[in-house]
């Protein structure tokens, strides 16, 4: 509930309550999540393993074409521990891409970034390029990694859920793209990065106690200092 106020009251509309988004959803026989999920989704999900801020999954999400402007890729970044997400739009997937948004993550990112999961693809890796089927260590990416000390792992083939984390965030802008409308690539930018600082400040995760990543963020500063580069602000609230 807490989740679908903040999205609304950015998006919809800034006066709505949330007893009043509670009738609405009644109204409609919405009464939980659960109501909208057919039973072979209701089965529990396997939890991520605990990490310290610094495991970041990567993943690259295809975006719609608008008008005569060509297509963008959305390359995201999730931190396993505190769920905090950067992204930015680039006019390709290439190696060359993958690198400068992992720069862009490890610039944006307070923490230290210290290993990162990726899948198999050809912007990340040429695992599946060399006679060993192992990464030759000359990709692009990977030599940023090492620059970086950043450990650089790969799920296994044909295992997407291995890097669920960032699989599911990709489900949360999917929902964005769905239920908007946009004029131009600049808009779509516009929009998606509102959704993400909406996400890192203001929305609460069940995963992380109902806070949200900046607090968790926040948290972790206090208790484990060396761990971050530089410290973590919190932004004001939504306008009412």
């Amino acid at each position: 509930m807490d989740d679908l106020l903040a999205v609304t009251r950015e998006f919809l509309n800034s006066a709505v309550s949330r007893s009043g988004l509670d009738r609405c959803l009644r109204r409609h026989g919405v009464a939980s999540l659960e109501a909208l999920l057919p039973p072979a989704e209701k089965a529990p999900v396997k939890p991520f393993k605990a990490y310290e801020p610094g495991f970041v999954q990567v993943d690259v999400k295809y975006l719609p074409a608008i008008a005569s402007e060509p297509r963008r890729y959305l390359f995201v970044a999730i931190d396993r521990a505190t769920r905090w997400v950067y992204v930015a739009l680039k006019p390709n997937r290439t190696a060359q891409s993958a690198k400068a948004f992992l720069k862009a993550a490890i610039e944006a990112a307070p923490f230290r970034i210290q290993k990162c999961l990726t899948d198999n693809g050809s912007e990340f890796t040429d695992r599946f390029l060399t006679r060993t089927r192992q990464p030759s260590g000359t990709h692009d990416f990977d030599r940023l990694c090492a620059e970086q000390a950043i450990e650089h792992r790969l799920i296994p083939p044909r295992r997407p859920q291995t890097n669920g984390m960032v699989e599911r965030f990709n489900g949360r802008i999917e929902e964005v793209l769905q239920t908007h409308r946009f004029d131009s690539t600049a808009d779509l930018e516009t929009t998606l990065h509102c959704y993400v600082a909406l996400y890192n400040q203001h929305i609460p995760q069940r995963a992380l106690g109902h806070i949200t990543p900046v607090q968790a963020l926040k948290n972790w500063h206090t208790s484990h200092p060396h761990l971050f580069r530089k410290k973590v602000y919190k932004q004001a609230g939504l306008d009412t």
